[in-house]
């Protein structure tokens, strides 16, 4: 499995890493305990030693079934990557929207990154995981109530208590990430990116190369899109944001899928799956550090692994970046 370092922290990841959203139930319609400790597992089996986390996923549930996952393992050789800041326990901060949890319960979550409220968070954090430290401690989304420099305060104090090993943000313009480098030093930056998501490109990647800080990209397959399982008419459980989102709409479905078609050869021909091709796309990217790939079981985390073994030549990324700006002048018009 390949490596690599998040900006200058030191901390070293699988750049496969195990995306740990979909496995805490919330917003993808439910998840399976049992399988998502099969899936973590199969990852750890196949060499992905990294794990991405949150608390808002699941409201603590996806952390405690990563905790669950990783007891009993060597803790320095596995990462665990966890955020803060999207809290549904409190009115304080910034209202962000209202969802329901896995109850079906309603929540109003709200962005709050206060210096009491990230050491809170992380305290929190470490007993669901089951951990002394966490390797990585990003923000999930900018809070525009609290000053960028005291949030930064607070993670400095936790890297000095041992707590963290590396701050990083998550969803950070570059104007947010200079001002968070005036009090401490970045790891990263952690933003959606994919073949058919495209808008990091224009600032974020040239300042996060420029100034080597790691983009951990999120949502590579565009949740599930790119894998080409979906077809026109698909009826999306209850409680999943992809239900009426544009993305998921029966002609952007079929669009996508046209398009899938035409790299269908090339994976075969590499005896690798669409998905696999694709992660390999990304991860080949220009600054990109890690991907996040989610499974909710077994055979997909150990699909998502192998997509390190595939390589893509320099004319084969030709042919796929052609297909794939046909693809955008259809793509998503209004």
């Amino acid at each position: 499995m390949e490596r690599r370092n998040l900006g200058q922290s030191g901390v070293n990841v699988s750049v496969i890493t195990f995306g740990a959203w979909a496995i805490g139930g919330w917003m993808w319609g439910g998840a399976d305990r049992k399988e998502a400790l099969d899936a973590i597992r199969a990852s750890f089996d196949q060499g992905i030693t990294s794990v991405d986390t949150a608390p808002a996923y699941g409201q603590g549930l996806s952390e405690e079934i990563v905790g669950e996952a990783i007891k009993g393992l060597v803790r320095n050789k596995i990462e665990i990557l966890t955020k803060f800041g999207l809290r549904w326990d409190t009115t304080d901060g910034e209202f962000y929207f209202s969802s329901n949890d896995n109850m079906g319960r309603p929540i109003n979550l709200h962005r709050y990154a206060s210096k009491e409220s990230v050491i809170f968070e992380c305290e929190k954090s470490l007993k669901r995981l089951g951990t002394d430290y966490i390797d990585l401690f990003q923000i999930h989304w900018p809070d525009k109530t609290t000053p960028i420099a005291e949030t930064m305060e607070a993670l400095n104090r936790l890297t000095e208590q041992g707590k963290i090993r590396a701050a990083g943000v998550s969803n950070y313009s570059v104007e947010q990430m200079e001002e968070a480098g005036k009090s401490i030093n970045l790891a990263s930056n952690q933003v959606p990116y994919s073949m058919i998501n495209r808008g990091i490109e224009t600032e974020i990647v040239p300042y996060s190369i420029k100034n080597n800080k790691a983009i951990i990209a999120y949502s590579p397959l565009q949740r599930g899109l790119l894998t080409g399982k979906f077809k026109p008419g698909h009826l999306f459980a209850e409680g999943d944001t992809r239900r009426g989102n544009s993305f998921y709409t029966d002609e952007n479905i079929e669009k996508v899928n046209t398009f899938l078609n035409k790299l269908r050869p090339l994976a075969e021909s590499k005896r690798a799956t669409l998905s696999q091709l694709i992660i390999r796309w990304t991860i080949d990217q220009p600054g990109i550090t890690i991907i996040l790939a989610g499974a909710r079981n077994r055979i997909q985390a150990t699909e998502n692994a192998g997509a390190t073994g595939i390589i893509i030549k320099p004319s084969e990324m030709q042919f796929m970046n052609s297909e794939l700006n046909k693809l955008e002048k259809e793509l998503f018009k209004d």
